[in-house]
């Protein structure tokens, strides 16, 4: 598989291209990302569904831009996908021809199933969550996925959209016509069709996130895995879905999501209600993603090998080439030998493991900051596959992890996402006893640990260094520790 993937996303509102670097067979990060708001479908709601010249030749500029980024990216493989705004249009193939023609860009024009299908891979593979329904409402269409155990079971698609509810309703005023056409469609799923989480694909829940976001004055500003509770937000919806412009700028309203938020929200409102939602969690993931996948895992029934992240394994894959396997043995086992008399749960396990394995990722940047460098890291770089809370605790630990604790300061910031402090605390301690033990040269088969008596007992071949080392330790409020 090519190491630089591009992938084109031309939707009815905006058309998007992504750039993935594969780092290994199935890790790869995000390397470049550009929107251009060339909303193909202005007008055609109106004329029969045919795309417009204007919007089609801005749609045209978009696409040789983003050729010539490819080239200087030296993307080897380039996927183009075009979804509701193209396969509703009679004239569509004039469009296709002359980019295939001209630009030499084929475009695959998918249906409302497959579109739906790659969204919801997407939320399955790179959320922490093994269960929702993906919703993703674009331009001209909403797609629905519902997955479970990480694998995509049914797929809808409706022909709600924000551009097409603008232009035939919005546009004219007529609000309960568009209520009713809305309706019309959601009759067309399952009545069994229910789920507590919404998984927020596309831009108007996207935008609505980032709204909240800045809103509640959220310290942890990450998109991907941000969450809120329904019940919370029916009178912010509300007030959106009643405002006027000025009043949707006083609300957060980006200025490019003016005239499409309403008919959004209004299409989200309606299938919170059908479908009894209760939360949403945002993706800063979709249709992109979700054909990228489809590609790097096609010999893997679209899905990651078990316990395999492509965050972790790229991250280690730039920042880590001498990583030893055999530490991530040691820490296990560390932490089911000292669990029990720290009082941790089994659920700390794997964030402490993955803080071990990562201990060391700042060192490419700079020896002495080598802390603090991983820490903003692992805040950005844990990408997919992980909670708000498991971020934060992962780079807290790899923070301070030469300090017996967190600061006040820190633990007050992040209060919502971390641990009780006591927790917080404990597992700071234990992988500052890690870096201790094995952050120089030591080889993990160099040195037992066991428990004798209540007692962690350190018995290493080569001791003179680690005796001076391990001083901080001997005495400390967690664990009864000797060096044998």
């Amino acid at each position: 598989m090519a190491k630089r993937t591009a992938v084109i996303d031309i939707g009815s509102n905006s058309a998007r291209m992504v750039i993935f670097e594969r780092t290994s067979r199935f890790a790869f990060h995000l390397i470049h990302e550009v929107k251009s708001r060339v909303r193909i479908s202005e007008n055609a709601y109106e004329n029969d569904y045919n795309l417009q010249e204007v919007p089609l030749e801005r749609a045209y500029q978009a696409l040789k831009e983003f050729l010539l980024t490819i080239r200087q990216y030296k993307v080897r493989k380039t996927l183009c996908i075009a979804t509701s705004a193209l396969r509703d249009a009679p004239n569509k193939q004039n469009f296709i021809s002359r980019v295939h023609k001209e630009l030499g860009l084929h475009i695959k024009v998918i249906d409302g199933k497959r579109e739906a299908y790659l969204g919801g891979i997407a939320a399955a593979n790179l959320l922490h969550l093994d269960a929702g329904l993906s919703v993703d409402i674009g331009g001209g269409s909403t797609e629905l996925a519902l997955y479970e155990n990480k694998k995509v079971i049914h797929t809808y698609s409706l022909d709600l959209g924000t551009v097409r509810l603008k232009e035939l309703f919005f546009d004219s005023g007529n609000i309960e016509g568009a209520k009713a056409y809305i309706h019309k469609a959601l009759e067309t799923l399952p009545t069994t069709l229910k789920h507590d989480n919404i998984i927020g694909i596309g831009g108007t829940l996207r935008a609505l996130s980032k709204m909240i976001m800045d809103k509640e004055d959220v310290f942890f500003k990450k998109l991907h895995g941000f969450s809120y509770p329904l019940s919370s937000t029916q009178s912010y919806f509300d007030d959106i879905l009643q405002s006027d412009e000025k009043g949707l700028k006083k609300l957060g309203v980006k200025k490019d999501r003016l005239d499409v938020i309403q008919p959004g929200l209004l299409i989200l409102r309606l299938i919170i209600e059908h479908i009894d939602a209760k939360q949403i969690i945002s993706s800063g993931v979709g249709v992109r993603e979700g054909l990228y996948l489809s590609d790097l895992l096609r010999k893997q029934q679209d899905r990651f090998p078990n316990n395999f992240n492509p965050s972790v394994k790229s991250l280690m894959d730039r920042f880590l080439p001498d990583y030893k396997p055999e530490l991530t043995s040691v820490a296990s086992h560390l932490y089911d030998i000292t669990s029990m008399q720290l009082n941790l749960e089994e659920k700390y396990k794997e964030p402490f493991i993955l803080a071990v394995k990562l201990s060391h990722i700042g060192k490419k940047l700079d020896f002495y900051d080598a802390h603090k460098h991983a820490y903003y890291i692992l805040l950005n770089g844990l990408s997919y596959g992980f909670s708000h809370e498991e971020t934060v605790l992962i780079a807290t630990l790899v923070r301070f992890q030469r300090k017996k604790s967190p600061s006040s300061l820190h633990i007050n910031d992040y209060e919502k996402y971390l641990p009780p402090a006591d927790v917080t605390n404990t597992l700071s301690f234990l992988i500052g006893l890690m870096d201790t033990l094995y952050g120089d040269a030591n080889h993990p088969g160099e040195i037992e640990l066991s428990i004798q008596e209540k007692c962690l007992c350190v018995k290493a071949k080569q001791s003179y260094l680690l005796t001076e080392k391990i001083k901080d330790y001997i005495d400390n409020e967690y664990l009864p520790l000797t060096l044998l």
